[in-house]
């Protein structure tokens, strides 16, 4: 597996947080778990004309060779062959709208074709980046199109209501297991209401649904770097009641428990062998 990624410059790095792609071998055939951490992606494949969709327990369906992958608030499973050349772009939390013209939530939890935002558009940049042989060259034309959309849709991030979100995306980092949504809300002079609809419009999830994923993404973090401590010690460092509630959490998300995560994960701590 050759996996390169390339952090955009300015002024896309306002919108797009990472490029990345992915070169597997030939034969590589499987499934894999991917951990929900509350980003939205953009995935094309290179290696083949569709994407597949791999629901547990049912047949995969084969889909457009051009995603947008919404915010998921449970895991999902991939095909591993998918990944024979693959290249993708995490979007800034609470910048997608700026990109796509549409609230985040409309995608949540779903994949959703690019064609369906803009058919002519995803047709040439895919055939643009399939004439490209280098990861650097794929990057900086990905880049283009990016700023372009960004462009095209007047995309604003100093407006009032994308520096509240921002800051309310900072406050909540900061302490994902204690602050509160009406805190937050307080803090920018929102309404509670207001402060979680704009919220869920411009990041896809609800403000309490988020700071769950990023106090389950602090845990995963810690397990993928091989932490050595009791279970008790690390769900209090990462802002959960007790073991009971980080247990109970951690495979509300993920669908296994982290002795499990930590005996299968992969290079990538949001992935899991499914098999």
């Amino acid at each position: 597996m050759v996996y390169l990624e390339r952090t955009p410059r300015a002024p896309l790095n306002r919108f797009v947080s990472l490029l990345w792609s992915a070169r597997a071998p030939c034969g590589v055939y499987g499934h894999e778990r991917v951990l929900p951490n509350g980003c939205i992606q953009l995935i094309i494949s290179l290696a083949r004309d569709f994407l597949l969709d791999c629901p547990e327990s049912q047949p995969e369906v084969r889909r457009p060779p051009a995603l947008i992958v919404g915010a998921r608030s449970v895991y999902e499973m991939v095909a591993q062959s998918d990944m024979a050349d693959l290249i993708g772009v995490v979007f800034q939390p609470g910048s997608f709208p700026a990109f796509a013209g549409e609230a985040a939530h409309l995608f949540s939890n779903r994949n959703i074709p690019l064609t369906d935002l803009w058919e002519r558009e995803t047709r040439s940049l895919r055939e643009r980046l399939l004439a490209l042989d280098s990861a650097e060259a794929r990057f900086a034309c990905l880049e283009r199109f990016l700023l372009e959309r960004t462009q095209a849709n007047a995309a604003n991030p100093s407006s009032p209501r994308s520096a509240a979100i921002r800051f309310a995306l900072t406050r909540i980092a900061q302490a994902p297991g204690t602050v509160t949504v009406r805190e937050v809300a307080r803090s920018i002079g929102w309404s509670e209401r207001r402060f979680s609809q704009v919220f869920r419009e411009d990041v896809g999830l609800t403000p309490k649904l988020w700071c769950r994923i990023r106090r389950f993404q602090r845990a995963v973090r810690m397990l993928h770097a091989g932490a050595d401590v009791p279970w008790a010690e690390l769900a209090l460092d990462c802002g959960f009641y007790d073991q009971s509630h980080f247990a109970n959490e951690f495979r509300a998300f993920s669908g296994v428990d982290a002795t499990a995560y930590s005996s299968r994960r992969t290079r990538w701590a949001n992935h899991i062998h499914a098999d």
